[in-house]
């Protein structure tokens, strides 16, 4: 075989570090970028925060921030459990590994809307309320205290617990069963279980294990006595007969009363579908007040916990404005960068200066520092120029949505914009994901205005955002005593001109949580 030599041209794409980096910040929501930055500016010397002159104000110049007040600190007694349970069960083997922390087997396929307040109301914090300000600045400050100012269901009702007369092992059991709860207010187990968790589960002492049973049994009934009303109940049936026991005489008949806590004692399948039919002998009530009791249920609690639970509320900042240009047939719509979310970076100049002063060989890791610095800015301004872009771009094909809602939505798929920018469909799903804009309307991910198109008799093409919004708009305006069924629902959709299947508006209602025709009917 002959060798020789040859010269060959090809091209080829290769990811280089910046570029790699480019496409990850591409992808990255607004905090994650924000994390992304404080990690840069804590690893790359040669990279600083542009700081911004500050405002004159019409008051006199800026003031340093203040250190807030410290709160004072709470003045509530703390209460340890008495130790007489563990104390005399120390010789049977009682152990403090007692509470469990999983929620309650509810019955998902109900859930009251709570509108029947049990609970005192805001007079009951008295002059320790937390005032509650207009300043925008403090508005951050506000929010974090009131996080940290929580009271958890325990904390309510061990707070409670304290104006009880109980002897030292009744109060060690009311303790315990309290530290038993689930987050949405249920006991977790039977009274047996609690009491052979309390004494190990290894514990054979069959009368020691009654014995406990039956003063949790009597500390149970202390604890359903306390707010909020249906705490402690082991299952929602139970904790629906407590609010409703809990309901002040004047505020509903007896009859009604006992007819809504025979309908507690059945089935909860038979409440969730309104089976009246077999709800009727069970209860031994005519079907008008069973219906009366059933719209009575519909207003509790099914979780009386859940005002006690401690939810971090994530507010969405958007990436992008819609700002209105022009007045009448001229007003167009354009997208503009929000300037709170763009991180304002800069080269540190002195460190740079120094070391274009010194080259060499010896100082190429610092020079590389200073080029990845360089990069990272240039990808962060390089990230913000294409979601303008792309928002621009989506403006551009849902300017009827800026101007009449969701009923105006056009069909709309990612390569159609790919198309328009010259950029690959990956880069345009990487830009609409975890991107917000704020519109007239509401804050919409980006991904919001995108979607598939369905057929229209015409020969056109309906958005299934318009048509979602339409079968919302069809449900709202229904007979509650004759809801529209997807069948109905398909029906009126095809006088509109949109061809949609039974199985798809099933489909959309679902994915808008609307309840079926049978759970929506009017009682």
């Amino acid at each position: 075989m002959k060798q020789g030599l040859s010269l060959r041209v090809s091209q080829h794409l290769a990811l280089t570090p910046q570029l790699q980096q480019s496409i990850r910040l591409l992808q990255l929501s607004t905090l994650e970028l924000s994390q992304e930055v404080e990690q840069m500016l804590d690893d790359n010397p040669f990279l600083e925060r542009e700081e911004e002159a500050p405002l004159p104000t019409e008051s006199g110049p800026a003031q340093a921030d203040s250190p807030l007040p410290a709160d004072d600190a709470d003045t509530f007694e703390t209460y340890d459990a008495p130790n007489s349970i563990a104390n005399n069960a120390d010789s049977t083997g009682v152990t403090a590994d007692s509470s469990s922390e999983n929620e309650a087997p509810l019955d998902e396929s109900w859930d009251g809307d709570g509108s029947v307040e049990m609970a005192p109301d805001d007079s009951e914090w008295g002059s320790d309320a937390p005032a509650r300000t207009h300043n925008n600045e403090a508005s951050d400050t506000e929010a974090e205290s009131w996080n940290h100012a929580h009271e958890s269901l325990q904390d309510h009702l061990h707070a409670q617990a304290r104006h009880l007369r109980l002897s030292a092992q009744d109060r060690a059991a009311l303790h315990f069963l309290i530290e038993s709860l689930t987050d949405d207010g249920y006991l977790d187990g039977s009274l047996l279980e609690l009491a052979q968790a309390l004494l190990g589960a290894q514990s054979e002492d069959i009368e020691r294990v009654e014995e406990v049973q039956q003063l949790l049994g009597l500390a149970l009934r202390h604890l359903h006595q306390l707010e909020p009303a249906g705490v402690g109940a082991r299952d929602l049936g139970e904790c629906l007969q407590l609010q409703i026991q809990a309901l002040p005489s004047a505020a509903l008949s007896e009859e009604l009363r006992t007819a809504a806590l025979a309908i507690c004692a059945q089935p909860m399948d038979f409440l969730a579908r309104r089976d009246f039919k077999r709800l009727v002998p069970l209860c031994k009530a005519d079907e008008a007040t069973l219906r009366l009791a059933v719209a009575l249920i519909g207003r509790l609690e099914p979780k009386p916990g859940r005002r006690f639970v401690d939810t971090e509320r994530n507010l969405v900042v958007p990436d992008v404005l819609v700002v209105k240009t022009g007045r009448g047939t001229q007003s167009q719509f354009r997208a503009q960068l929000n300037a709170d979310v763009m991180p304002k970076l800069k080269v540190h100049d002195i460190y740079a200066n120094a070391l274009r002063g010194h080259k060499g060989g010896s100082h190429a890791a610092l020079q590389q520092r200073l080029q990845e610095a360089r990069w990272f800015i240039k990808n962060v301004q390089q990230r913000f120029d294409t979601i303008l872009r792309v928002s621009n771009a989506i403006i551009e094909r849902q300017k009827n949505f800026f101007t009449h809602g969701e009923l105006a939505m056009r069909p709309l798929v990612l390569r159609e914009i790919a198309d328009e920018l010259g950029l690959h469909e990956s880069t345009i799903s990487r830009v609409t994901t975890a991107k917000y804009m704020s519109t007239p309307f509401g804050t919409f991910e980006l991904k919001y205005f995108f979607g598939s198109a369905l057929g229209t008799e015409t020969g056109g093409n309906a958005s299934s955002t318009a048509v979602r919004a339409l079968i919302k708009q069809f449900v709202a305006a229904e007979d509650l005593r004759k809801p529209l069924s997807d069948s109905k629902i398909a029906d009126m959709l095809k006088e509109q001109g949109i061809e949609c299947a039974r199985r798809t508006v099933a489909k959309y209602r679902e994915a808008l949580r609307i309840a079926p025709a049978n759970l929506r009917k009017a009682l």
